[in-house]
């Protein structure tokens, strides 16, 4: 089975004939769905690129999400039409590949978020994303350093505007191969050293599922250093359902349970309706 990453062409998918065929006067007119809230759970942009960001933000609305994720500048206010927010935003906090843990991307990282993260506060976006960078033949220990002097070098820009600033953990087993910030114990470290409240870790569940396991306990040892996650089904990252390895309903307690209020990002490629998969994903992680 493939393994899709945010790069992959979606439009040719099924996604992008079975959202083309949903009138958005016909979505808009379903009712609501009230959730409990223990849980925020928001929608990754990229995986409904047969939509747009209205449709989307519509759609997510009334299935009784809270949230899209992963918006660019222009974009962060279009949720606020539909009483949601974007949760997460790109910012130019660099690339997967090439990011904080090379010194000479600092300084770009640098003045993208200073004129990003200002228009985040302004747009109520709680949270930007930033990467590690690939090994590329950098030692773990050195790419930690520049990733950590990386951060010092921003993270006032967050404190000033009340932004997070996430660093992902991503797995270099499968889809990010070389990626550095590949495990949790690499990333705490990092952000436990720039000890900011707004630079934390976004932990993607699907990605460390494949490093490590152990999620649960894993994410209840770390929770004070996470700022945002995103979930997506292993294998294949695709629906949130019972042919998948992770027990979404537990997972999602831990998160509940440790305090945590922030957000759930459901980050998964559908392979059947793309509406019906993500409203059976928010039912699974309602608790």
């Amino acid at each position: 089975m493939r393994n899709f990453t945010r790069r992959d062409l979606l439009l040719s998918s099924a996604i992008g004939l079975a959202v083309r065929q949903i009138p958005l006067d016909v979505v808009a007119a379903s009712t609501a769905t009230r959730r409990k809230g223990r849980i925020r759970q928001s929608v990754c942009q990229w995986c409904y690129r047969g939509m747009s960001v209205d449709q989307l933000a519509q759609a997510a609305q009334n299935i009784g999400l809270q949230a899209i994720d992963l918006l660019q500048p222009d974009d962060y206010e279009i949720p606020k039409r539909y009483g949601l927010v974007c949760a997460m935003g790109y910012a130019g906090g660099g690339q997967i590949g090439q990011a904080l843990n090379r010194v000479e991307n600092h300084a770009a990282i640098e003045q993208a978020f200073r004129a990003n993260i200002p228009r985040a506060q302004k747009a109520g976006v709680p949270n930007v994303i930033t990467f590690s960078g690939n090994r590329a033949g950098l030692s773990d220990e050195e790419g930690a350093q520049n990733t950590i002097a990386g951060l010092n070098r921003v993270k006032k820009i967050g404190e000033d505007h009340g932004v997070t600033i996430c660093i992902e953990l991503l797995n270099s087993k499968r889809d990010h191969h070389d990626y550095m910030c590949d495990h949790t114990s690499w990333g705490v470290r990092v952000v436990e050293e720039v000890n900011s409240p707004n630079v934390k870790l976004l932990y993607d569940i699907y990605h460390m599922q494949i490093m490590e396991g152990d999620l649960i306990e894993t994410i209840r040892h770390n929770i004070q250093w996470i700022g945002h996650f995103h979930t997506g089904g292993v294998p294949g990252r695709h629906e949130l359902n019972g042919s998948q390895e992770i027990q979404w309903d537990g997972v999602m307690r831990a998160i509940a349970d440790s305090g945590f209020r922030g957000y759930v990002a459901h980050e998964f490629i559908p392979t059947g309706d793309p509406l019906e998969s993500l409203n059976h994903a928010a039912d699974l992680c309602d608790v």
